[in-house]
């Protein structure tokens, strides 16, 4: 196994100075799968003063619960004592650690089968004392020990075994799988941030939709995402739609490109709205009225202020109809109605994902023509948004003798409006004189 070798110094390091030294949990799982892990986690007997004083740097990230952050050669590598939990009271952390010097006691209190294992890459040796390995060749996701006391020990438990099942393609083992519904009530007490971190992760999987399923029959789904829940079995036109509206969306998540988190929430979420919005088959304003609920959604699950934005102007977008008849200045109010230019690639991604999750005959090609319409308005810089234009709110007060004010704006606005239906107008004194003739 290619073991990273700054995490082989550290172990080297503690080994050294006598103590037992172990790579853990998901890092030794993806090597064993011939996987590169992301994160290299370490265990060991040293407590966390005696690791940090055997290194140059090492950060207190999680004392309480012997955790420290050792950086070596620019790169974070946690470092955690041995240690056994006592009884759970939060439903997310131990009320009480006890470290302890017993490799198997600390594997023991761990959640899953596939995450107990630990690595020595100085002697080789690989302890799995409850039969990870094999669980990683049936590609099961079990319980270290039962699972309901696991997951009613940490409530994230839960989340984070439809989140693996996603990004390793696994199954849940049955009792693990049926313990989740018995301990939603713990899930419930875990922090929205928490819950936000496994949703992004569970986004940047091959195939999200395994998760999201698994979450929506495990009752999971309703209580994190429940504008989500609403469209199962919420029925689309034949002719145009092959899933209901909650698998459409999971099918356009998937579509959506891996390494975008903004357009994988934007396909998961597009359809949100179309539950409260049917009248038979059809699902009127639901682009409109899903920015809303979007933008509500994200917020409560702790979301980055640009993220939602982004989010929302895409879900806001996504209906644009674009035919051949668009003239150059309806071309121009769509970049004007998007955004800006900056805004393009991330909505035609959206499209192509919406469209891959319908019936197999809709096509995206006309996506192709309206980039290189796109490119010539790029190309010949006309104006788009009112900082384009070669006047501003000075200018306009100067010129009408205004004080500032809403009507200024008002000014501006209508003078682009002009210039996106014809471009030339875009001069300082054309402008300022149709400014005159606004005013009046």
């Amino acid at each position: 196994m290619q073991v990273n070798q700054d995490a082989k110094q550290i172990i080297t390091t503690l080994k050294t100075e006598g103590f037992q030294a172990f790579l853990v949990g998901g890092g030794v799982r993806d090597l064993l799968l011939g996987q590169t892990p992301s994160e290299w986690d370490i265990t060991t007997s040293a407590k966390p003063n005696e690791v940090t004083a055997l290194f140059a740097k090492v950060i207190p990230t999680g004392i309480d619960y012997g955790t420290v952050t050792v950086m070596l050669n620019g790169h974070p590598f946690e470092v955690t004592t041995f240690r056994s939990d006592e009884k759970y009271v939060d439903g997310r952390h131990p009320s009480n650690v006890k470290f302890t010097g017993d490799i198997h006691r600390d594997l023991s209190r761990r959640d899953f089968t596939i995450n107990a294992l630990a690595y020595d890459p100085i002697t080789k040796e690989l302890i799995d004392d409850f039969n990870g390995q094999a669980d990683l060749k049936e590609k099961i996701i079990r319980t270290v020990g039962n699972p309901v006391e696991r997951f009613s020990e940490d409530g994230l438990r839960s989340v984070r075994a439809c989140r693996l099942a996603a990004k390793l393609g696994f199954t849940i083992e049955e009792k693990t799988f049926a313990a989740i519904a018995q301990t939603l009530n713990i899930t419930a007490k875990v922090a929205l941030e928490r819950l936000h971190d496994e949703l992004v992760k569970t986004l940047a999987s091959p195939k999200p939709s395994i998760g999201f399923d698994l979450m929506q029959r495990s009752g999971l789904l309703k209580l994190i995402l429940p504008e989500l829940e609403n469209c199962v079995n919420v029925e689309q036109p034949p002719e145009f739609h092959k899933y209901d509206v909650f698998w459409h969306n999971l099918a356009a998540c998937d579509a959506a490109p891996k390494d975008n988190l903004v357009i994988r929430l934007a396909a998961l979420l597009h359809d949100i709205a179309k539950p409260a919005c049917k009248v038979e088959m059809h699902f009127y304003n639901h682009d409109k009225a899903g920015t809303l609920a979007v933008e509500e959604l994200l917020w409560r699950l702790k979301f980055s202020s640009a993220e939602i934005k982004k989010i929302a102007n895409l879900v806001d977008n996504h209906m644009f109809n674009y035919t051949q008849d668009w003239t150059d200045a309806a071309v121009r109010r769509f970049l004007r109605r998007i955004g800006g230019v900056e805004n393009v690639a991330d909505l035609f991604a959206l499209r192509r994902a919406d469209v891959a999750a319908m019936k197999s005959n809709l096509g995206t090609q006309y996506l192709g023509e309206l980039q290189k319409r796109i490119d010539k308005i790029v190309a010949e810089q006309n104006a788009l948004q009112i900082a384009d234009l070669k006047v501003n709110g000075n200018d306009i007060m100067k010129e009408l003798k205004l004080t500032p004010g809403p009507k200024v704006g008002e000014i501006l606005e209508a003078l682009l409006q002009k210039v996106l239906d014809e471009p030339k107008l875009n001069e300082k004194e054309t402008l300022l004189e149709l400014a005159k003739e606004t005013e009046k």
